[in-house]
Formats: C-alpha cells, sequence, structure tokens
C-alpha cells in the first residue's frame, strides 16, 4: 500500500515536468507564430527640442566641417568653368547670346554669380556655423583644463613611454620629502606647472604639466579661420572694385560714372565712395638698354599722379608704381597696364572737328605693338571708324611689311583701315569699345584697296576718299591702367591670417607633456626616486626631454659624485655614494 502510494505520490511529483516538456513541443511544432507576442518596446520620443539638438550635434561635428569644406571647395568650381557677371557682364552676354538653349538655364541656376548665390552663400553660412560650434566648446573645455590640477600620480610609472629612476645613498642629505621639493621647482623652472602631492606621507609625489599652448594655438588657428571668413564677407558685402584708364594730363573723380568698368559688392551703398580725385601728370618707362638678351625689356614704371583726398582739399604729389599702391579715400590704388595714347583728330565732310584727343592703343607684345580703334558716330554725312596698328618704332621689311622694333617712340605710325556707315552705337546696346564690327561698314581705305591703308607720322594727316574728311595725326602720350578696390576686410583678414599662422605654428611644435616624480625611502635607508614623461599624442622629442630632466636631477643631487650607472627602462637608473670623488 505504501509502494502504491509511493509510486503514485512520485507519479504525481513528475507531472509538472511532463508538461512543461509537452508545452515546448507544442510550441516547437507550431513554430513561431505560435508563441506568445513579447510585449512592445516602448521608444523614446525626441520631440521637436530633441530633433534640434541632434541637428545642432549632427552640424558641430567636426566631420560635418570637414565635409562642408569640401563641399565648398566642390562649389566653387563652376566659378572657373563659367564666365562670372561681377567680373565681366558682357561676356556673359555674350555667352547667353552663343548658347541660346542652355544659357537661361545655366544663369537660372546661378552659376554666371557662382560666389553670390543662394547655394553657395548657404554651404558658406552653414560652414561658419559649423566652425563656430565646434570651436567654442573646445575653448570652454581647455579652459577648464588650463584651470585644473595635473593629473594624479600613475601607480606604476615604469608602464609610461619615458620612464628613469635613481638611488641615492644611505647618507645622502636628500629625503623623499626634499627630493620631491627639489623636482618640483626644477620642472617649474622648465615651464611647467606642478603640485605636489603627499608631501609627509611616506611616497610623496609631484605632478606637473605643461604645453597647453598647442592646444590654445589650435583654437587661435580655428577661431582666426572663422576671423578670415567674417573679414571676407565683409569685404564682398561693403566692398568694391574698379577699373580706370588715364592718359597723361587727365584726371580721374572716384564717382560711378568715373570708371571704366565696376564691380560693386552685394550690399554697397553709392554713399560708400570716397570723392577723391587722380590726375597723371607723368608716366615714365625704363627699358633695358644694356644687356643684350633682355635687351628693350621694362625694368621700371614710374607714374606721377596729383591727388586729392577730397574736393577742395590741397593737392599731394605722389609716385605710383608697380606693387607699391596709393591708398586714398579708403581705397587702394593699383598700376596694373600701361601703352601709348596717340593723339588723333578727325574733320568730317563738312569740315567740323568730329573727333579730338588721344585714343588708347592696346599693346600686343613686348615692343608695344598695339590694336587700334576709333569709333566717330558724330561725323557727317556719314559716321566714321578707323581700325588698325601703332607701332612706337615702326620697320618695313622686304616685302613692304610694317612691324614694331622697340618700345621707345623712335618712329611713331599709325596704320589704319577706315570704314563709313552706321557704326550702331545709336540703338541703345552697350558696346566694346576696343572693337569695331564692320560687317555693315563700308571700306573707305584698306591694303587691299586702290586707295590703299592710312600710314601717318606725327604731325601728318590723311585725306579720306569721297569728301568724308580728313585725320591727322598730332602727337603721342603715354597712359596707365588703374585697378581701385576698396576692402573694408582686407585689414581684419590680415590680422587673423596672422593670427591663424601664429597658431598653426604652436600646434604643430609645442608639445603637451606631463611629468611624475615619485621619491621614496628603500629599507637598506637609501632614498629612491622615479620619474616618467608622457606626450599627448605623438612627440618624438619626448625622449629628449627625458634625458634634459635626468641630467638636472643628478646635477641637483649627485654634483661632486661618481655618476650612476644607467640600469632603468629608458631614462635610466643607478645609485652614487655621497663622498667625494
Amino acid at each position: 500500500m505504501s509502494e502504491t502510494a509511493k509510486t503514485s505520490g512520485g507519479l504525481e511529483q513528475d507531472r509538472p515536468d511532463a508538461d512543461a516538456a509537452a508545452e515546448l513541443a507544442r510550441q516547437a511544432e507550431a513554430g513561431p507564430a505560435g508563441r506568445a507576442a513579447a510585449p512592445d518596446v516602448t521608444l523614446p520620443v525626441l520631440g521637436f527640442a530633441g530633433m534640434l539638438r541632434w541637428a545642432w550635434t549632427q552640424l558641430t561635428s567636426m566631420r560635418t566641417a570637414l565635409f562642408l569644406l569640401l563641399l565648398l571647395a566642390v562649389a566653387a568650381v563652376p566659378g572657373s568653368l563659367f564666365p562670372q557677371r561681377p567680373a565681366n557682364p558682357a561676356v556673359v552676354t555674350q555667352y547667353l547670346k552663343d548658347n541660346p538653349d542652355t544659357g537661361p538655364w545655366l544663369d537660372k541656376l546661378q552659376l554666371f554669380d557662382v560666389y553670390s548665390s543662394v547655394w553657395f552663400s548657404a554651404i558658406y553660412l552653414l560652414l561658419f556655423i559649423s566652425l563656430i560650434g565646434c570651436v567654442l566648446p573646445r575653448a570652454g573645455h581647455h579652459w577648464k583644463a588650463m584651470r585644473s590640477q595635473p593629473p594624479r600620480t600613475p601607480r606604476r610609472l615604469s608602464r609610461l613611454p619615458e620612464y628613469g629612476a635613481l638611488a641615492l645613498a644611505a647618507d645622502s642629505p636628500v629625503t623623499a620629502s626634499s627630493a620631491v621639493e627639489d623636482a618640483a621647482r626644477l620642472l617649474k623652472r622648465r615651464g611647467y606647472r606642478v603640485q605636489v602631492r603627499g608631501a609627509d606621507t611616506a611616497l610623496p609625489s609631484v605632478g606637473a604639466e605643461r604645453g597647453f599652448l598647442k592646444e590654445t594655438g589650435n583654437l587661435i588657428f580655428h577661431i582666426s579661420l572663422i576671423g578670415v571668413l567674417v573679414s571676407v564677407a565683409v569685404g564682398g558685402l561693403f566692398g568694391y572694385r574698379g577699373q580706370k584708364i588715364i592718359v597723361e594730363g587727365d584726371s580721374f573723380v572716384n564717382t560711378l560714372v568715373g570708371y571704366d568698368n565696376f564691380s560693386p559688392g552685394t550690399n554697397f551703398s553709392e554713399n560708400q565712395l570716397e570723392p577723391f580725385s587722380l590726375q597723371l601728370d607723368k608716366f615714365e618707362v625704363v627699358f633695358d638698354r644694356e644687356s643684350k638678351t633682355h635687351y628693350g625689356q621694362p625694368l621700371d614704371f614710374t607714374a606721377g599722379m596729383t591727388t586729392r583726398d577730397a574736393a577742395g582739399a590741397e593737392p599731394k604729389q605722389q609716385t605710383l608704381k608697380v606693387n607699391e599702391p596709393l591708398s586714398i579715400g579708403g581705397a587702394n590704388v593699383y598700376l596694373v597696364g600701361n601703352g601709348y595714347a596717340p593723339v588723333v583728330t578727325v574733320r568730317d565732310g563738312d569740315g567740323n572737328i568730329a573727333h579730338q584727343g588721344p585714343v588708347v592703343a592696346v599693346p600686343t607684345d613686348g615692343a608695344y605693338t598695339s590694336t587700334l580703334v576709333l569709333k566717330v558716330p558724330d561725323a557727317r554725312p556719314e559716321q566714321l571708324g578707323f581700325v588698325g596698328l601703332f607701332l612706337p618704332t615702326a620697320l618695313e621689311n622686304e616685302q613692304g611689311v610694317a612691324f614694331g622694333s622697340d618700345p621707345d617712340p623712335f618712329n611713331p605710325r599709325l596704320y589704319l583701315n577706315s570704314y563709313a556707315g552706321d557704326l550702331g552705337l545709336d540703338e541703345g546696346e552697350p558696346k566694346n569699345v576696343y572693337v569695331l564690327d564692320t560687317a555693315g561698314l563700308r571700306v573707305l581705305n584698306d591694303r587691299t584697296q586702290e586707295s590703299g591703308g592710312i600710314v601717318l607720322g606725327p604731325g601728318e594727316t590723311f585725306t579720306l576718299p569721297d569728301g568724308l574728311g580728313t585725320i591727322s595725326f598730332d602727337g603721342l602720350k603715354r597712359y596707365v591702367a588703374l585697378d581701385i578696390t576698396a576692402d573694408p576686410g582686407e585689414t581684419g583678414a590680415l590680422v587673423f591670417s596672422s593670427l591663424a599662422l601664429a597658431g598653426l605654428c604652436a600646434s604643430l611644435f609645442v608639445g603637451r607633456r606631463r611629468v611624475w616624480v615619485r621619491a621614496g625611502t628603500h629599507p637598506d635607508g637609501r632614498t629612491m626616486v622615479e620619474w616618467a614623461l608622457l606626450a599627448r599624442g605623438e612627440d618624438h622629442r619626448l625622449a629628449a626631454e627625458a634625458a634634459a630632466l635626468r641630467k638636472l636631477l643628478e646635477k641637483e643631487w649627485l654634483a661632486g659624485s661618481a655618476r650612476p650607472a644607467d640600469n632603468g627602462k629608458n631614462g635610466g637608473a643607478g645609485s652614487a655614494g655621497a663622498t667625494n670623488s
């Protein structure tokens, strides 16, 4: 009876395990679909503030800053592939005429105004914000690090890259506490900031650190980059640039109508133009007349100028040279070109003076062989046009073809073709003053015509066919091409670029180092001193610093004693008696 009960009790005891095994088998046969569903995981909701925080974190990461910098470089590429409207609007207009299909689409994408386009400005602005977001937190962390104490002394100094030890004699007056104080004094003399720890304990130590100028230089470099960006932006917004050609004896007043070409900044206002004036009194060029290999090449350009800072101001005599600009009215005036301007008088068929004055000739080679275009829309009964060459020193070959042989005006000559007809200047469309479209004009003089071309020397006059007038070569003057630039951000750009260079040098050549020195007393009575050095990052000069520190410690404690034998890991270790050698 008891056995049966026992057996029954055993079966009852085993039933739960059998039921569990059956349930597991049933679930295995049913597969994943038959299993109980796991409870849903509740994901955190970022919210609007969280999304802004996440976006700011992504924007201010160094990876994003580098990507934006690369993207800015790529975005600047179209500026060199397509003509830019601020630099040369005439070329852009011609490009649109030559490409009627693709030109308007490119213009809608602002590819002719790359550096002021919406997409380029957006990249520029995002890069600016990203740099600020990267630099400011780093500056705060660096400030806290500079004010904090050096890190605690590691337990095992021998594991550090540079390690050394000294064992002083038992009768040496140097104790563990005094050794630490001496080491702190020597390290402070080498520019470390130090902290002595546990001076009253059995194992006093000193922690030292220097090289914060490395991180400071790094921060100055990045902050200066932001300053350069701001300075360039200020110059692009409020600056201007213009070109002007001035012939000897003529003057220029700093007004919009006075420029031959003018490129204003985005937020430029005409009120920013200071009313200064320039007058070209004399322009002199010195050519090489001694060297055989460089004969005739220019050696020096000197422009004598009369300048006035404002209307009614006292005139000043100043000299303008290449790479020696004039600073006047908040602008810099640069000498960028020069040439000859023959003085020409044109009388029309009625005998009236239709043109009188210098005509700018554009040099094409080192002998100042220059192209010349003269348009006379006031001539009557027909408008006149002239195209040809000016040669300062003209020679002719055996075939009678003239060529320029010297840049000085030893034998100046004008070689011109003349045309009559509508010059197209009355239609209101801008025309290039240095180009004459002869497609719709009637040829008056040409080398291929029976009338022949026009050849004039100083003081000579030529009569045009059909009683259309005369042209005379009255004299010769020089002219200068000036580039006038006002950039309110140039001083800031110079200052910040200099700071960036200084900061980069500091970050490259200053080493961030930590030094620990620990002293203790050996059971046999000797004072044991060990030290170790650690650099932040790679520093090939750390071994030299360790050797210099060892030398200082030996000189401090072992002066007059035998030099200890090296047996340390890097810096060496040794022992010496206190007796004099």
